[in-house]
């Protein structure tokens, strides 16, 4: 086994000790994330039963997992990772690259002839730590989620995605603004103070 370094260590032991980490295994949820999603949901009622969602970057599934608690069973979940994700009750999940050919099959498959009321994503580059390397990376995944929202969201339709401040977030901005009614930006306590996370909460989609 190979030797852990003081900062993988560090990490793990802060980890651990993080209070989401341990209060979202004492509540059952798959991720600290979970409790991104819960305060964004409390101040914007993004989900609403009967709805349409897609969670981008899903695995393990602590997005998912609310949403179909949320949407309820007139309501659909589709998640996509290019990592392996447990199975979640009402939730329909395709492994694989979600802008390759195989794994968009599985995704318009699974959503049949419904458009999507929200598209979501957590998602975010393996990060080297070299800033120059890691913000373009970030903000092609958040391109790539945009994109894909230009193309499965109904009129009237909302996306929620995660950024990374710093260089290509302005010209981002504008884009969104572009396509959608509204722009907020959330930054839920849930959020490690040194990250430089936020998520764009993007209403009211105008249409293709």
């Amino acid at each position: 086994m190979a030797k852990r370094t003081g900062s993988s260590q560090r990490w793990i032991d802060e980890h651990e000790a993080d209070a989401y980490v341990q209060a979202a295994r004492r509540e059952g949820y798959r991720s600290r994330a979970a409790f991104k999603l819960i305060e964004i949901q409390e101040k914007d009622r993004i989900i609403r039963p009967g709805m349409a969602v897609m969670d981008l970057g899903a695995a393990p599934g602590g997005w998912s997992q609310l949403a179909a608690d949320w949407v309820g069973p007139g309501g659909l979940v589709v998640a996509s990772d290019i990592l392996p994700m447990d199975a979640l009750p009402e939730v329909a999940f395709i492994q694989g690259d979600f802008t390759g050919e195989a794994a968009l099959a599985g995704i318009r498959a699974a959503l049949g002839d419904r458009r999507l009321d929200l598209v979501m994503s957590d998602m975010a580059p393996n990060i080297s730590g070299n800033k120059a390397i890691d913000q373009p990376r970030a903000m092609l995944l958040a391109e790539l989620a945009l994109e894909f929202a230009r193309e499965h969201l109904k009129p009237g339709g909302d996306l929620l995605v995660k950024v990374f401040q710093g260089e290509g977030i302005e010209a981002f901005r504008t884009e969104i603004k572009d396509l959608f009614e509204q722009l907020k930006t959330r930054k839920p306590r849930a959020s490690r103070d040194r990250s430089r996370e936020t998520y764009y909460l993007a209403r009211g989609y105008r249409g293709a």
